[in-house]
């Protein structure tokens, strides 16, 4: 038995008439067995026209919604429990993802079995720490100009242009390898099944501490994806001289601009990503079952 909740924050897109059904649906549920519901207060109004029941729900400050709550119930696509795991990692507030979009590779349940989350309530479940990256962009001067944090991955490109660019990857001071590619991703091992699963990266089970480094669509034949210990800290410098400037995007959500000289340094990020579990199965099993599904 884990601690049990006695208030659950509800996000989802109540924009979209069948997504807030499920919310709803979601937040009777755990009303019923005593919890409180907490929903962004931009949603006020689209709720409350809802709340034929008379639920027992606060509203709170978009900011608040992931700090003051014991769990957020995320509903939606692996993007929408992506960006949540982003804002809740932060204050160590655990999620569960109720899957509503395609695949769901991040979500502990489908439609059909919110009846489950009530074990919540009662303390019914597992907290499953996931792994996540600390960015830091550093200026040829060796001042960090920018730092942000991941779940997935860091992936370094071109941006919006298809264009060859040139980098180089380091561990400590080592120099491991020169890449002329499309691009370059960093990946944890809940983000291997994501892009850098895409550009032909290794699937790494989320239990393993490790970096996984992708090239995207390398001009060479002896560019091949590597496995780094997590305890690694990873460079890769912008060595492009027909680019001035390269992109780096976090989870596929925060982008930041990365010049010529410059390089990227990725270590272990003290933060971790709570995933409230209350099945049995595994990774393997939803392994198989995603991909079969895609």
């Amino acid at each position: 038995m884990t601690d049990k909740m006695h208030r659950v924050s509800v996000v989802t897109n109540f924009n979209i008439y069948d997504k807030a059904g499920v919310a709803m649906a979601v937040a009777r549920k755990l009303n019923e067995c005593g919890c409180e519901i907490a929903v962004s207060v931009h949603n006020k109004d689209k709720v409350n026209r809802m709340n034929k029941w008379g639920l027992n729900i606060v509203f709170l400050p978009a900011d608040k919604v992931y700090s003051d709550t014991d769990a957020v119930a995320v509903l939606g696509g692996d993007g929408t429990i992506l960006e949540s795991a982003r804002q809740a990692a932060p204050f160590g507030t655990p999620i569960i993802g109720v899957n509503l979009g395609r695949i769901g590779f991040m979500a502990e349940l489908e439609p059909g079995e919110i009846d489950l989350i009530t074990r919540m309530v009662q303390g019914d479940y597992e907290i499953e720490n996931r792994s996540m990256l600390n960015v830091e962009i550093v200026s040829g001067s060796g001042k960090v100009r920018s730092s942000g944090f991941a779940l997935n991955d860091a992936a370094i490109t071109n941006g919006s242009i298809s264009r060859i660019v040139d980098l180089e990857l380091s561990e400590g001071k080592v120099p491991i390898a020169a890449y002329r590619a499309d691009g370059i991703i960093v990946a944890t091992p809940t983000g291997s099944t994501a892009y850098s699963m895409a550009a032909g990266g290794a699937i790494v089970d989320p239990r393993l501490s490790c970096f996984c480094v992708t090239p995207i669509c390398p001009h060479s034949l002896s560019a091949k994806p590597l496995i780094f210990p997590d305890s690694a800290v990873l460079t890769i410098k912008n060595v492009c001289q027909r680019e001035k400037m390269l992109y780096l995007t976090l989870d596929g959500r925060a982008n930041f601009e990365l010049y010529r000289g410059e390089h990227v340094r990725i270590s272990r990020s003290p933060l971790h990503t709570k995933f409230i579990k209350l099945k049995k199965s595994g990774f393997y099993i939803k392994l198989r079952q995603k991909m079969n599904e895609k």
